[in-house]
């Protein structure tokens, strides 16, 4: 089975958000750093779809895991 590879353009639109760079850049500032308590699934601004996508992909290790993976640390980093 070929893997893709997405990019956080891709999830954010996958997401139903904004994707464009600044659109990107502008939520990890307004929501990082992530509190170390909340897995990212669990954050609280994610809507309950968005939130059952990402822990989908993630449970399934599917081809979104790895942007996936990228925006959590994103969002943990200190801005």
């Amino acid at each position: 089975m070929e893997k893709f590879t997405h990019h956080l353009n891709a999830l954010f639109a996958q997401l139903g958000l904004a994707s464009g760079d600044d659109d990107i850049a502008a939520f990890i500032m307004l929501h990082a750093p992530l509190a170390p308590h909340f897995s990212l699934i669990k954050a609280p601004f994610w809507t309950a779809s968005q939130a059952a996508f990402l822990q989908e992909e993630l449970e399934e290790d599917a081809d979104w895991a790895e942007v996936i993976d990228q925006l959590d640390v994103a969002l943990r980093a200190m801005p």
